[in-house]
């Protein structure tokens, strides 16, 4: 069967995974710190790092770029689920608790707001007992026209008109 004729998924949840997977395959940073991306859809991603031993400062605790970096990605997927390209305008983070080694921190990344080419995104970055280990707040900025994966729909879909009153 020729695998042209099947159609492709366009649904947003499709689009966002197809970003993803794009995003992953040079995502050399986070493949060094042994991320993972456990879900993604339209402006979200929740990612997930252990902290390991080449992770801890000089107090034992996880080294605060390092939970900033875990946010910034989850960011960085939920920011870039629309097949356009986007990149971190700036970002704000607050370090609550310390990390330990062996700890297993997610990062929940959510949109708050998107509008023509800024976004603005709030990711809190938890331990495995729920506490919060930090939260970041990301301001984004979209390379209109620019995708991620080639023959997909670009932006944020529209909301369906809802029925007339």
């Amino acid at each position: 069967m020729d695998m042209r004729s099947q159609p492709v998924d366009r649904t947003p949840q499709a689009v966002a995974e197809a970003t993803r997977d794009a995003m992953w395959r040079g995502d050399r940073a986070s493949k060094l710190l042994g991320l993972q991306v456990l879900a993604v859809g339209p402006g979200s991603a929740t990612l997930q790092m252990t902290v390991r031993e080449d992770m801890l400062n000089g107090h034992d605790l996880c080294h605060g770029g390092l939970v900033t970096t875990l946010a910034d990605s989850a960011f960085a997927y939920a920011c870039n689920a629309y097949n356009e390209v986007t990149v971190a305008a700036g970002f704000d983070v607050n370090l609550m608790l310390g990390a330990r080694l062996g700890d297993v921190l997610t990062a929940s990344a959510t949109e708050l707001a998107k509008t023509g080419r800024t976004g603005v995104y709030d990711i809190v970055v938890s331990n495995q007992r729920g506490e919060r280990v930090a939260v970041f707040r990301g301001r984004s900025i979209t390379m209109k026209g620019k995708p991620l994966v080639d023959g997909l729909p670009m932006g944020k879909p529209r909301p369906e008109p809802g029925p007339q009153a």
